[in-house]
């Protein structure tokens, strides 16, 4: 569904993503991890369009979307902290983003009513707590039935009931053949929900693996263990 192709990009001297190749697909989802500035939230970023690459090239259903805007309606996405305009309600963020996207018919309110968002809706988003800000991000994310979702951090700031609803979601989604990358730190979380782990380090690609794969590789039954020991012998 997407393949990456010698993905490079620099800022200055800082080279970020170096020669990077990957693919995903279907129904899969891929926990992409790393330590901080690794090149995890360019390459997302690169994706989606917000950044262009200074080489290579990224390819959605064999067509390459550089430069291009249509293919972003088939993507999902739900950044590590959502920004919105303080003054506007739940309600009105909600109803804005559906005037956008009036195109899509099959609209998902599943999160809206998981969530309790409508409870809350004349409440303003300057007023929210991170958590609420984040299933709204999440509702946002999911609510169009795009073919690819893109969660950054998804959980992060959410209590345990609320993250374990969107682990739930995501694994639905996963049932009915969607493309779901996540960017996360919690092993616990990657090991519940992800089938891959792609793990980048300094701009390079380390390992792309199934997370069967990682634990044979290693011998260990923990993922975290497992993801450990292959970094400590590369190094």
């Amino acid at each position: 569904m997407i393949t990456i192709e010698n993905l490079r990009k620099s800022y200055g001297k800082l080279q970020v993503l170096n020669n990077v190749s990957a693919s995903f697909g279907a129904g899969r989802v891929i926990s992409i991890i790393g330590p901080n500035g690794s090149g995890k939230t360019t390459m997302s970023k690169c994706i989606l369009g917000m950044v262009l690459p200074d080489d290579g090239d990224i390819k959605i259903g064999g067509e390459s979307v550089l430069n291009k805007h249509a293919y972003r309606s088939q993507i999902g996405y739900m950044p590590q902290i959502g920004r919105y305009p303080e003054n506007m309600k739940i309600r009105q963020v909600i109803g804005m983003i559906r005037d956008i996207r009036k195109d899509v018919k099959q609209i998902d309110e599943e999160l809206i009513g998981l969530y309790g968002l409508e409870a809350m809706y004349e409440k303003r988003m300057g007023a929210l707590s991170g958590g609420t800000k984040q299933k709204v991000s999440a509702a946002l994310a999911f609510m169009f039935n795009p073919q690819i979702l893109i969660l950054d951090e998804p959980t992060a700031g959410l209590d345990p009931i609320s993250a374990e609803i969107l682990k739930c979601k995501i694994l639905k989604e996963k049932k009915n053949g969607k493309l779901i990358l996540i960017t996360s730190h919690i092993m616990s979380e990657i090991e519940e929900v992800a089938d891959e782990v792609l793990c980048l380090m300094d701009g390079q690609l380390k390992f792309h693996e199934t997370i069967a794969g990682i634990k044979a590789q290693a011998n260990e039954e923990r993922l975290s263990r497992a993801i450990a020991k292959i970094m400590n012998e590369e190094d």
